[in-house]
């Protein structure tokens, strides 16, 4: 069993930057692989990245390339989403997920693959 809490969403102008955590309790956090989604409103949750158990390995949705960064820290039990020039249509509830490794296929981008979730931070970016 794995508990996520994320935090650290919150109002910023547009170009400005947030970093996202999500603390992680129960056992072996380093075994799964972690990943990022976000939902705006009215539309259908999506992959925003994810990195590998290990943090070997890491793959971004084309929409966030280039701008937001996914990185964990097994020691603290915490992955981080730092996210930079932010524009209006990232604004989004934004929620991490926990992926068995042997449930998919690298990288898992579909909300199926994804045994555990945590509740989600809401972006707010204004232009």
């Amino acid at each position: 069993q794995v508990r996520l809490v994320a935090s650290g969403g919150g109002f910023v102008q547009a170009g400005g930057s947030l970093r996202l955590s999500c603390a992680a309790s129960g056992r072996s956090f380093y075994n799964y692989h972690m990943g990022w989604f976000r939902q705006a409103t009215e539309k259908e949750r999506e992959f925003v990245a994810i990195i590998s158990a290990r943090g070997g390995s890491i793959f971004y949705a084309d929409s966030v390339k280039g701008r937001f960064t996914i990185s964990r820290d097994d020691a603290e039990n915490t992955v981080f989403l730092q996210m930079n020039n932010l524009t209006p249509v990232d604004t989004a509830v934004y929620s991490c997920a926990a992926a068995d490794p042997l449930g998919g296929t690298w990288p898992q981008r579909n909300l199926r693959e994804y045994d555990y979730w945590g509740q989600g931070t809401q972006v707010t970016v204004s232009s």
